[in-house]
């Protein structure tokens, strides 16, 4: 790690113990704010992954996911925001438009509007050729960050030719936006946007993918346990660490070597392009990891543990939120076929 790099995630860290940590639970209540959203400009996690002749941080992988651990143990409801922006400076690479220009440079939160390809061709947002670019169509399932991101990256399905057009797309009024009443990351902004004829320009268009290769991709990625769980997993073992009665930090202690060999397996996995089988099961057990120490937590806490003054409960929902967060129809029946095991098993 460089001291560029090194400098760069302390003041991350520093960022995350000192402001979104303490405020977690506000952050949950009121919303991630627009401060938040440029305190993350100005040290520079808006635009991490760009060309370092815009800005950007110069990190690795390595220094990557150490960087989405650190946001997603401090306030998962602010990694969910920056997370859904985070990826798409660095794939703008050169920015074609000033609106690619303004991403790339770390000065305009973009949202991402991405999964609904999965559900193609039931439910999907539709693309249509134009002679200058294309009309996007259709109502997206989740957008986090709304009101705070002035743009969206859509990913949308053109049918005649099965491929996948992704591009940037300014916010404008014909998005119909409504919220979601969500039990967890309730401060993350997340609503369902209806586009309805959104002219998008060819020079917004970030990749066409036909869509086999969308979906090969998108299973590979949705089927990884990631840094946000094991940033979880940490926030909430140094929880248990703190505790006052000692049976509290005994679960800490005996569960942190698992989680800690998940991790490791997780990561080795993903950078060797292991067997998707086994990604899959760490997903699912980092899961079931999350919420047994979870329910520790409010457990330690007793009563206190369902205050919505207390962190016990926010980690608990997040845990669950993380269950479906990224979720394809493939990781879907493993999680549904691993509970259906606990018990048959058990039963023997």
């Amino acid at each position: 790690m460089t001291g560029a790099t090194g400098s760069f995630l302390d003041r991350v860290q520093a960022f995350a113990d000192t402001r979104l940590r303490p405020r977690a639970l506000e952050t949950d209540r009121d919303g991630v704010s627009p401060d938040v959203v440029s305190a993350l400009g100005e040290i520079g996690a808006l635009n991490h992954l760009a060309p370092e002749s815009y800005g950007g941080a110069g990190l690795d992988v390595h220094g990557d996911r150490h960087l989405h651990e650190i946001i997603a143990g401090a306030c998962l409801n602010t990694w969910l925001v920056w997370a859904q922006h985070a990826p798409i400076a660095g794939r703008i690479g050169e920015p074609r438009s000033e609106l690619a220009s303004l991403i790339v440079r770390g000065q305009e939160l973009v949202g991402a509007a991405v999964s609904d390809v999965r559900r193609y061709p039931e439910r999907f947002i539709k693309a249509a050729r134009t002679p200058d670019g294309w009309i996007f169509d259709g109502q997206v399932s989740w957008v986090s960050g709304w009101g705070l991101n002035r743009s969206l990256a859509v990913a949308a399905v053109d049918p005649a030719q099965d491929s996948v057009i992704t591009a940037l797309v300014p916010v404008t009024p014909r998005m119909v936006a409504s919220p979601l009443r969500l039990s967890a990351v309730t401060g993350s902004h997340t609503w369902r946007v209806l586009l309805d004829g959104v002219v998008v320009p060819e020079e917004h268009v970030l990749s066409v993918q036909d869509l086999a290769s969308w979906r090969a991709a998108d299973l590979a990625h949705s089927s990884d346990a990631k840094p946000h769980h094991f940033g979880l997993a940490a926030a909430v073992l140094r929880e248990l660490d703190a505790s006052a009665d000692p049976l509290a930090r005994d679960v800490a202690a005996a569960w942190r070597p698992r989680i800690e060999r998940l991790r490791a397996d997780a990561y080795r996995l993903t950078d060797s392009g292991g067997a998707l089988d086994l990604r899959l099961r760490i997903k699912i057990d980092i899961g079931e990891a999350l919420g047994t120490v979870t329910r520790a937590l409010v457990a330690a806490r007793s009563g206190r543990g369902l205050a919505d003054d207390d962190v016990a409960q926010l980690h608990a929902r997040s845990a669950l939120f993380l269950l479906v967060q990224g979720q394809s129809a493939v990781v879907r029946e493993a999680q549904l076929k691993h509970f259906s095991d606990i018990l048959r098993f058990s039963a023997i």
